[in-house]
């Protein structure tokens, strides 16, 4: 069960939805942000210091991401409001990304699973190991 606050039919906001439900608004954002290249996107906006990086130095800094994985991923960040885009009016245009608060606030949940990860990624190695002899 999930809480939804969308506007589904004949539920009200804040009400416990069926994250079984392919219409549930948990299963889908969890369809949106629970990519790998979502969580990397993340994870360098998050340690950017200064807040903002270009295009380039995102796709030099996530190794594996594709020019087209890593624009899909970005506007697919901006649209739900979790990165937000500044365009310089120059030749060519400098793009720079940066979080919003709200994309800040994922942060955190994804760093807790990147740390699950790493303290279980032996584990289960072990046992990938096992079913395969």
């Amino acid at each position: 069960m999930t809480t939804s606050t969308s506007g589904e039919p004949g539920r009200r906001p804040g009400e416990r939805g069926d994250l079984l439900d392919p219409l549930c608004p948990t299963r889908q954002l969890l369809d949106r942000i629970g990519t790998k290249w979502t969580s990397m996107v993340v994870k360098v906006l998050a340690e950017t210091d200064p807040a903002e990086v270009r295009f380039a130095e995102l796709r030099r800094r996530i190794p594996g991401i594709s020019q087209k994985m890593l624009s899909v991923t970005l506007q697919s960040l901006v649209r739900d409001g979790l990165v937000a885009r500044r365009v310089e009016p120059t030749v060519p245009p400098a793009v720079h990304y940066r979080l919003t608060e709200l994309g800040l606030s994922l942060e955190t949940p994804l760093a807790a699973l990147r740390a699950w990860a790493e303290t279980h990624m032996p584990e289960i190695d072990r046992s990938n190991r096992l079913a395969g002899a």
